[in-house]
């Protein structure tokens, strides 16, 4: 008998009732140091303490009332990210799907408006990832994501990221758009060198195409600036954000600036729950914190520590680690044995990661992670990885 919650999910057998700040505790009162931050939503961990008093806050004012009037939270937010950002502009959704899916439409729209309708294809790279919608896994195009769900939604067409000659060859009059993450994250934590991004910039300047940037998993502060994008010094025409944006709250944005969003006019795309003021209200409380130079300093110097201490994990544990990569407090592990054996083993120890692509776990901590609970983290797969040792 199919269970009444839909069996799309291989779930582990562990079931949360409490989180505090780095910590989850499960229905056995038992506590795990939660190195996974939902996959990289809980930017500042759980029931954090401001987050909590603006939901509480908003809760007794209005939760919903929909697009069809001014929302006074969604303005102070977009205010927040135009002010921090590259965008001029942006639309408020519920999840990193939906901002995606506003992003291919609007760089679709983009060339229709300038009487183009024939530039629709965007170029995208193997092994990304950029959510679960018919559009979306169409825009990865791996078989893992569409196989069963064909025919797949026209317009994508996919070359390797460090292929130069197949992306410069896959640019014909149909194109519109270039869409990349600046680090791959359910493909592995394989960041794009900053060559690469302007690079990508140069090109898309020389053929007048539109660069989009997905950045729901490496944004919102988790590499040490408040985009990825930044270290680079390269800025897109439309970016997608999500996860973290709401710490925790569903929350999601479609970013961009004026001339890339000149088509996006009054019908042409909307959403029942998007930038409701709950929503929008502990987005707000999310940007003023992660969003200044302080905060993001801590990351950097919590990142460089987490590296310094994973490099001597991986060196004590040969047989079960291979390499550390990413940026900031976006980290994967490379793996020798099973990648999910090591995240199982990680729930016997108490410390909870995230498997990726490419046999890597996931290391996406709360970005207020004290430097102590770094120490035990590293301590708890350390444990794990001895485990697994001592079972081979």
């Amino acid at each position: 008998m199919i269970p009444a919650v839909l069996p799309t999910y291989a779930r582990a057998p562990l079931t949360f009732v409490k989180g505090e700040g780095s910590w989850l505790v499960d229905d056995q009162d038992r506590r795990y140091l939660d190195m996974g931050a939902g996959i990289a939503v809980n930017a500042l961990g759980h029931a954090h303490p401001k987050l909590v008093e603006v939901l509480q806050h908003q809760a007794t004012q209005l939760w919903h009332t929909s697009n069809l009037y001014q929302i006074p939270n969604q303005q102070a937010l977009a205010d927040k990210l135009v002010e921090a950002t590259f965008a001029d502009t942006m639309f408020f959704t519920n999840s990193g799907t939906e901002s995606m899916e506003c992003a291919v439409k609007m760089a679709r729209k983009y060339f229709s408006n300038k009487g183009q309708p024939e530039r629709y294809k965007i170029i995208a790279f193997k092994d990304s990832f950029h959510g679960r919608s018919l559009g979306m896994i169409a825009a990865a195009g791996a078989e893992k994501l569409t196989k069963g769900f064909g025919p797949m939604m026209p317009g994508f067409v996919h070359v390797d990221v460090n292929d130069d000659a197949a992306l410069k060859d896959a640019i014909d009059a149909e194109t519109a758009a270039i869409l990349i993450e600046p680090i791959q994250g359910e493909g592995g934590i394989v960041p794009v060198s900053d060559e690469k991004m302007k690079a990508l910039r140069d090109l898309c300047d020389e053929h007048g195409l539109l660069l989009i940037f997905d950045e729901i998993q490496c944004g919102m502060g988790r590499t040490g600036k408040l985009f990825a994008h930044e270290w680079s010094g390269v800025t897109p025409d439309i970016m997608a954000v999500a996860k973290g944006i709401g710490g925790g709250f569903p929350l999601g944005a479609c970013l961009a600036t004026e001339d890339a969003a000149s088509g996006m006019v009054a019908g042409t795309h909307g959403s029942t729950y998007g930038g409701n003021p709950m929503a929008c209200a502990v987005g707000g409380a999310v940007m003023d914190i992660v969003a200044t130079p302080e905060f993001l300093g801590e990351v950097s110097e919590k990142s460089g520590l987490m590296r310094q201490k994973l490099e001597g994990l991986v060196a004590s544990h040969p047989d079960i680690f291979e390499e550390v990569r990413g940026l900031g407090l976006m980290i994967g592990v490379k793996c020798k044995v099973t990648n999910l054996d090591v995240v199982r083993a990680g729930y016997d120890v108490g410390v909870l990661t995230v498997p990726g692509g490419d046999n890597v776990i996931r290391l996406l901590p709360p970005l207020n992670i004290s430097e102590a609970e770094i120490g035990q983290a590293i301590d708890l797969l350390d444990q794990a990885a001895t485990q697994l040792k001592a079972a081979q």
